[in-house]
């Protein structure tokens, strides 16, 4: 898994016009928890964030006004137009700890002939890992799956040390019929009969 170094600041002031002031200073406010310690508010730079975030369950190693921490995102807020981050909410962790994180789900392979849907019951799974060794993704094949198959939890490989944090006989992915659109002749015969009601009411 991928890891980085980020600072941060301590924030002693709250509310919708400390967070303008930190976009303003392109930071963002988040909050430090985990471990039974009190939460540390703190600021963190925007850009570093970003680009720290485009990796799922980054591992990142927090200077905090001298002191050390690793943490990993818990729960991201953006702006829902712009995108931009509104508040991070960071989990400390240890070297050695177990934690439970969603990994992002990755297909390949082409499904069986015929006008199939994949349906995603879990965009990600969940999973227990070691809190330094958190898979990027897991992989599942698709390849010649037709209608009505199924992949479960427990079909899918995960990397040494991971394991499921729901039930193996969770369905994940399932293969389901497209739906057949309405014949060209069914259309045009339901547009002639409203235009001929149309006719008949003038």
């Amino acid at each position: 898994m991928a890891d980085v170094n980020i600072s941060a600041t301590i924030r002693n002031e709250f509310g919708k016009g400390s967070a303008r002031r930190l976009r303003r200073e392109e930071k963002v406010p988040a909050v430090i928890y985990g471990h039974g310690a009190e939460p540390v508010h703190v600021a963190l730079p925007s850009y570093d964030m970003m680009m720290a975030l485009k990796t799922p369950n980054v591992l990142i190693h927090l200077d905090v006004e001298g002191k050390k921490e690793l943490v990993i995102p818990k729960a991201v807020q953006r702006e829902a137009i712009r995108g931009f981050l509104v508040h991070i909410d960071l989990l400390t962790v240890k070297r050695g700890e177990k934690v439970q994180v969603e990994v992002p789900i990755h297909l390949e392979g082409e499904l069986a002939p015929g006008q199939n849907l994949i349906e995603h019951v879990y965009n990600s799974l969940p999973v227990e890992a070691e809190a330094t060794h958190i898979p990027e993704s897991v992989t599942v094949s698709v390849d010649g799956l037709d209608v009505g198959d199924q992949i479960l939890a427990k079909d899918i490989a995960l990397p040494g040390g991971t394991s499921l944090a729901i039930e193996g006989d969770e369905t994940v992915i399932q293969i389901l019929a497209a739906q057949a659109e309405e014949p060209a002749a069914e259309a045009e015969e339901g547009a002639e009969g409203e235009a001929a009601a149309a006719e008949a009411a003038e």
